[in-house]
């Protein structure tokens, strides 16, 4: 059985399905069995205009389509409002199962978040979803992906904090739209120093590659 890890962002549109991909491209380049998972996506009328189509086109594995999310959307708002809408709630009985068929074909599986973290995934008569309810079933440590600029270490440290007061371990941040500067330079050490958890990785505007060797990236899955 291989093992897990959970990316999740903190908020919507700073980068974390491109950072997803790269991490999975990483490991892939590196001849290591990597895979990919997502529970539930909006916005998107198929797989391959979907965050996971990207993270498969970019990262070059040949998972097929079916195991790659479990809840595909194609209206854009959170998934617990589009599934209301289109009547397809997320069972989390579906989303183990699922994982776990990722899981057992796959060494080292990287899962992404919807959104930020207090992402609602189902809330409805019968049940409330959130994203930390999957984190928690899955048993999965989490990397939180940021933007680097402006706004981050607010944005980094109350995702942490979120984290720690729910009992999920965060390793590590990554940044993205990384282009150094005595800012973005000062924003990783303050939200090293902040939150305890190291900036392990950045990524710059149009990388494909991450700066981190695949050995460093494999040790954070479990």
């Amino acid at each position: 059985m291989g093992k897990g890890l959970f990316v999740t962002g903190t908020g919507t549109d700073v980068g974390k399905t491109y950072v997803t991909a790269l991490m999975v491209k990483k490991l892939k380049d590196a001849g290591l069995s990597a895979g990919y998972y997502k529970a539930a996506i909006s916005g998107a009328g198929s797989i391959g205009e979907s965050d996971a189509g990207y993270v498969k086109k970019v990262s070059g594995i040949n998972q097929p389509d079916e195991m790659l999310v479990s809840y595909l959307y194609e209206t854009a708002v959170s998934p617990h409002l589009a599934a209301k809408l289109e009547g397809n709630p997320v069972d989390l009985n579906k989303v183990r199962e699922d994982y776990m068929q990722v899981l057992n074909a796959y060494d080292y599986v990287t899962v992404e978040g919807s959104g930020g973290i207090v992402c609602p995934i189902r809330c409805d008569d019968e049940q409330e979803i959130f994203l930390e309810d999957i984190i928690k079933m899955l048993k999965l440590p989490v990397v939180i992906a940021a933007d680097a600029g402006l706004g981050t270490i607010n944005s980094v440290v109350l995702t942490a904090e979120y984290l720690k007061n729910h009992g999920i371990e965060a390793v590590g941040v990554i940044l993205n739209h990384y282009g150094g500067g005595v800012m973005q330079e000062d924003n990783a050490r303050m939200i090293e120093s902040i939150t305890g958890l190291s900036v392990f990785a950045s990524v710059g505007e149009g990388d494909m590659e991450f700066d981190i060797e695949a050995k460093a990236l494999i040790s954070f899955y479990s």
